[in-house]
């Protein structure tokens, strides 16, 4: 199971040129709104027509600028989530997601409809109307229409972007149990980061109509191209780099050298560390002989209910005028062990942390 997609589409601002093969793994499209991730998905669902290029579905072109095919988007056989459900509301839940089915005979229908309502946890709810649903039912419910009709692949778009944090959690459960099913192309649209992380195993990143990244998350995080993709995936600490030595480079925003674990062959001309793999050492002895070990000061903290983020500076008249040169996040326990200790503390940018990124 395959979808192949090679198009270009004129938008106002800029071109939506996309290249891609998704397979049996989620695809997660990764961008900041406006970068063009839903009319991606439009184009590929036959909404949208592109400019020029192809698309294909299992070996089945459904769009072909060379060759002049255009398949209608009823006929593409590609199940839809819009953010904002879409559901018919003069129709019941059994109904509307049954209306992709008028073509089966009545108990065909009935069946398959049932077998939905009990795989989306939507029993007891058949013949409510969709102003009679939360938001999380409507979003079930708006899934079972989409997977109703059998597809060979399943777009959905920001589908928990409307949907308190209690909601956003159940539905979430919902989509990873049906992507563990579904074992067909699913890509799912969001500019939220851990929300493109937890459903995708696979990452697309796109940064105005373009890909700047693709392939398995882990990499995309662990290792960004570039500082685009760095800022994309969630990277609080970037700065401009300059080559030193063989494995050193010179950090120009947070005044420091640093010592990296492999020094790319191309000379970075950006240094990289997330906000989560800055430690603080507590104990005077911690770490002797380790590298890249600083003096830093806070110079403001943010609180969330569980972590601290504290913005830090390796420099104490830097630190004097407020300015920060890093983030870093501690869960609430850490900060509380040394949140008292007179400053500077001393804090660790290990070299396996660090990632250098061409411009």
């Amino acid at each position: 199971m395959t979808l192949e997609v090679q198009i270009e589409k004129k938008l106002a601002e800029f071109t939506l040129d996309v290249a891609f093969r998704a397979t049996e793994r989620p695809l997660s499209v990764l961008g900041a709104s406006g970068a063009g991730k839903s009319m991606l998905l439009r184009c590929i669902a036959g909404l949208e027509r592109p400019s020029r290029g192809r698309i294909a579905l299992n070996e089945r072109i459904l769009f072909d600028s060379a060759q002049r095919v255009g398949i209608p988007a009823r006929e593409r056989r590609i199940g839809l989530l819009f953010q904002n459900y879409a559901l018919f509301p003069h129709r019941t839940v059994a109904q509307n997601i049954a209306f992709g089915l008028h073509d089966l005979p009545q108990g065909e229908q009935s069946m398959r409809t049932a077998a939905l309502v009990s795989r989306t946890h939507l029993a007891g709810l058949e013949q409510r109307y969709p102003r009679e649903l939360s938001g999380g039912e409507q979003q079930r419910a708006a899934l079972a229409r989409a997977l109703a009709i059998q597809p060979e692949a399943l777009l959905l778009d920001e589908p928990l972007s409307a949907l308190d944090t209690h909601l956003r959690g159940q539905v979430e459960a919902q989509l990873q149990e049906t992507f563990a099913s579904f074992r067909r192309p699913a890509l799912l649209v969001t500019h939220n980061m851990e929300e493109a992380y937890r459903l995708g195993e696979q990452l697309l990143v796109l940064a105005r109509g373009r890909v700047v990244a693709f392939g398995p998350k882990e990499e995309i995080f662990r290792r960004p191209l570039s500082s685009e993709v760095a800022r994309l995936t969630g990277c609080k600490n970037i700065s401009r780099a300059r080559a030193i030595s063989d494995g050193t480079v010179e950090a120009l925003d947070w005044a420091c050298r640093l010592r990296l674990a492999q020094m790319p062959a191309t000379p970075p001309n950006f240094i990289g560390i997330r906000a989560h793999h800055i430690d603080f050492l507590e104990t005077t002895g911690e770490a002797a002989g380790e590298q890249n070990i600083f003096p830093c000061w806070i110079v403001r903290t943010s609180e969330t209910p569980f972590r601290i983020t504290l913005f830090l500076s390796l420099d104490s008249a830097r630190a004097a005028a407020g300015e920060a040169h890093l983030q870093a996040e501690v869960f609430k326990e850490k900060w509380e062990r040394f949140r008292d200790r007179p400053q500077p503390w001393r804090v660790r940018l290990a070299p396996e942390s660090l990632f250098a990124m061409p411009e």
